[in-house]
């Protein structure tokens, strides 16, 4: 990738406005073409978007996105939009037992509730904030009691089941520190109280070790930063068994999209350590100063395999292995192409990235580290790409506002135009979320206002 060095947050005002005034034309479009539809919308297709029955995890993007939007905008018609949404359709997110991704529906639309209300752009209502806050803690409960033990601690299983570790998780257990932020524990047989930062930071050091390679010689294609899409287990005794994917080409190639999960969720933590003054709970963990140090080398190793597999422009291909790659000479070396003839690019892999390498220079920077500005200006750069055609929707058609997303590849869940042999041209839910999330992130940070993290504003 090449690194625009120069760049700063205020330059990418213009264009962050802009994708400010494209977005709520399209968060009303797709709301009332919802209105009354079963399913949550999870990719376009010729630029609509439909559900797709899998998991039903991308509900909390769609509202997340309003709450986003008033933010942004100061509009309080998207703020009345989301609190209607939250409450009519988003009680069976906060208790459904299925699956890991808590932290991706119910931090996107209670806790984004919950900081407005602690941050006094909005009046203050008793009901609501308390209405957030155990929604917050239920949600909390239920992700940690996903649990497979395994020898040196545990990891909250995916919805495959208790033998199967997901690097997506990592950003979800957001969710478990801020239950644990409210004071809040999860109960067990015999009332046993299960610590929620502790079995989030457990979760977190499973992944560090088995999703997570290091250059170490672990197996034939170890590289530094590379990440598996899913780990598995032997549930008898909890032992490692191999790597394996869902949505990336194999276990032993490395799925983008999963790799940007890694890279934000191993730095937003840091950022929660950095805030942390009380460690004696982590004590048992091996202390913050090793669960920094574990978790630094997790975030840097896939920043930088992210910085070395992307193309020029940062924007990566959708797993580093896929076999058409090999058609396309030296794709490293230029920009990425979404309308070539042999594998598509993944725009929401590179929304999530550039929050995470942005985060971790931010740390670093705080840390007063010679590599933080590398990994700040890759954010930036990234993000001055995508909030720009060909991959911002500039067309008041289209649902979407990031364009070049891929959901399922090798399931053939992505619309591939006429004329084309490959999908591009649509968008994700979770990309569109995470592009606005970036934009109101940097407009934080050009505003000078204090710094957004998942924790801020959850306790006043």
């Amino acid at each position: 990738m090449q690194i625009d060095s120069q760049l700063k947050p205020d330059d990418l005002k213009p264009k962050i406005d802009r994708l400010s005034s494209l977005s709520s034309h399209k968060i009303e479009s797709l709301n009332s073409q919802f209105v009354g539809t079963s399913g949550s919308p999870v990719v376009t297709v010729k630029g609509t978007y439909q559900p797709r029955s899998w998991t039903d995890w991308t509900q909390g993007f769609q509202y997340g996105s309003e709450i986003l939007q008033f933010d942004m905008t100061g509009d309080q018609y998207f703020l009345d939009m989301a609190i209607g949404h939250i409450r009519n359709k988003m009680t069976h997110h906060v208790s459904h037992f299925g699956v890991h991704d808590h932290g991706f529906n119910n931090l996107s639309t209670y806790g984004h509730l919950l900081r407005i209300v602690n941050e006094g752009k909005i009046p203050l209502d008793d009901w609501a904030k308390e209405f957030c806050i155990l929604a917050l803690k239920m949600s909390a409960s239920v992700q940690a009691n996903r649990w497979t033990t395994i020898p040196e601690g545990g990891y909250i299983y995916s919805f495959n089941g208790p033998h199967s570790l997901f690097v997506d998780t990592i950003r979800t257990i957001r969710i478990l520190v801020t239950g644990y932020l409210l004071k809040h524990y999860s109960s067990g047989e015999n009332d046993i109280k299960i610590n929620l930062l502790k079995r989030a930071y457990q979760h977190a050091l499973a992944t560090a070790k088995y999703s997570v390679y290091y250059g170490e010689g672990r197996d034939n294609y170890d590289v530094w930063g590379r990440t598996a899409h899913e780990a598995l287990f032997n549930v008898n005794d909890g032992n490692f068994r191999s790597p394996a994917t869902q949505q990336g080409y194999s276990g032993y190639s490395t799925w983008t999209r999963g790799l940007s999960w890694a890279m934000l969720g191993f730095a937003e933590q840091l950022e929660f350590l950095q805030s942390t003054t009380d460690s004696s709970e982590l004590e048992e963990l091996g202390g913050k100063d090793f669960l920094e140090e574990t978790f630094l080398k997790a975030a840097k190793a896939t920043c930088d395999f992210y910085l070395d597999n992307s193309a020029l422009n940062g924007i990566p291909y959708w797993d580093t292995g896929a076999p058409g790659l090999s058609n396309l000479t030296d794709w490293r070396l230029k920009n990425a192409d979404p309308f070539n003839d042999w594998e598509p690019v993944d725009s929401s892999a590179a929304v999530i990235a550039a929050q995470g390498l942005l985060r971790l220079g931010h740390y670093l920077k705080v840390n007063q580290s010679e590599d933080a500005a590398k990994y700040w200006s890759a954010g930036l750069t990234i993000a001055n790409h995508l909030f720009d055609e060909p991959y911002l929707s500039t067309n008041p058609h289209h649902q979407g506002l990031i364009l070049h997303s891929i959901y399922h590849r090798p399931r053939g869940w992505d619309h591939i135009p006429d004329g084309s042999k490959i999908p591009h041209g649509e968008s994700c839910m979770w990309g569109d979320y995470h592009a606005r999330e970036l934009a109101f992130y940097l407009s934080k940070v050009i505003q000078g206002d204090s710094y957004y993290t998942f924790f801020s504003g959850i306790t006043r």
